[in-house]
């Protein structure tokens, strides 16, 4: 059996005649910059997550540099956030001439600690990006209280949890400005780069709409030097087409993790991932972790099971960050994480079969590698 870590083309499949009909009425209207469609998917997906406004943009790493830039962040300033994230998270700090400053993560729950987030906080400290990273939502009650007491903005990492909520509340309206990345395998994906900034501010959606378009707010009246970092109307039209499907996918994606945490609870040397009670988690990843990742990756290879890593490396021991200077032991949980976690196939087309499956390889696998490092 065959198991990719996500199946795009299970999709496409289901939606070929949605898809299809959207990519060509792009084509026949020529609306491939900006226009009708990507007005119509902002409205709808400002609709969904419960907002005033989605500004489409061209990625999410786009997304949080505007966000950044919207809410006065700039050289000088220093923005928190944690080390267990893709680079774009960093980069779009550098980017606008802040500085980064981290803070470690919960054991167990990937996402930012809020009990370290105040001793971090400096007179240089202007804004906070917390990263609901693999679908789950950060504790975001205490840093937003955090966050108000210092002035703080909040700034929030959505790219890997749409549709996801906090105490009931979409995440998309928990912050200043939400950020979103729809890359192709996200749990809501254009077919190429694309992304979006939601919030509830007027001011910051004014100035995103204006920087993401050459700083103009007529044909040829520029208020300011911008970017091109507009979202493309094939895009548009996809996601529209997509997201009134979200929600099924989502509720597909929750169900299977229920079935891995039933089939992988009893299996020694295999810790799954929690989900609390006060968050709705919709696993755009499925991560354990487990000692020995390497043998059991291949072994589920040679199963033809697919897995992954997000991410193996903590940012702060990347080489792109050695000017930083921060040690190994900097930030423990993050770095425990990044040496044991896996990532096993999810997306909402995977059968029962297929999880039962990739649960028997595994169990195998990790009796094998426990066996052998005992012997």
């Amino acid at each position: 059996m065959k198991i990719p870590l996500v199946d795009l083309r299970a999709q496409y499949q289901d939606l070929k005649a949605d898809i299809d009909e959207a990519i060509a009425s792009v084509i026949r209207d020529t609306a491939f910059v900006g226009g009708r469609y990507v007005a119509e998917f902002e409205a709808a997906f400002a609709r969904y997550c419960g907002a005033r406004y989605a500004l489409g943009v061209s990625n999410g790493s786009d997304a949080l540099r505007l966000a950044l830039l919207a809410c006065g962040v700039g050289p000088g300033d220093e923005v928190i956030t944690v080390p267990n994230t893709f680079i774009a998270t960093t980069e779009a700090i550098s980017s606008v001439g802040a500085e980064i400053r981290f803070v470690d993560v919960e054991p167990g729950t990937f996402t930012l600690d809020p009990a370290q987030l105040e001793a971090a906080i400096t007179r240089r400290t202007k804004a906070v990006i917390p990263v609901h990273l693999y679908g789950r939502p950060v504790e975001m009650e205490p840093i937003l209280s955090i966050a108000r007491r210092h002035g703080l903005r909040v700034v929030a990492d959505a790219a890997q949890a749409h549709g996801a909520t906090y105490h009931g509340e979409p995440v998309a309206g928990l912050g200043d400005a939400v950020c979103f990345s729809f890359y192709p395998g996200k749990n809501l994906g254009a077919y190429g780069d694309a992304g979006a900034v939601v919030t509830n501010d007027a001011d910051v959606m004014k100035r995103i709409a204006m920087l993401r378009d050459h700083g103009r707010t007529g044909k040829y009246e520029h208020i300011a030097e911008g970017f091109s970092c507009r979202l493309d109307g094939l895009q548009g039209a996809i996601l529209s087409a997509k997201l009134p499907h979200l929600e099924r996918w989502n509720e597909s994606r929750r169900a299977h993790a229920r079935l891995y945490r039933k089939v992988l609870e009893n299996v020694e040397g295999v810790r799954t991932p929690p989900e609390t009670a006060d968050a709705r988690h919709v696993w755009h990843l499925y991560v354990i972790q487990l000692e020995d990742r390497e043998t059991v990756a291949a072994r589920l290879a040679s199963a033809g099971i697919a897995t992954g890593v997000h991410y193996p490396v903590s940012l702060h021991r990347q080489p792109a960050y050695a000017g930083m200077k921060l040690d190994a032991g900097s930030f423990p949980i993050a770095e425990e994480q990044a040496r044991t976690i896996l990532s096993l196939p999810m997306y909402p087309e995977l059968s029962v079969e297929q999880i039962r499956y990739v649960a028997t390889e595994l169990k195998a696998a990790v009796a094998q590698s426990t066996g052998a490092r005992r012997d």
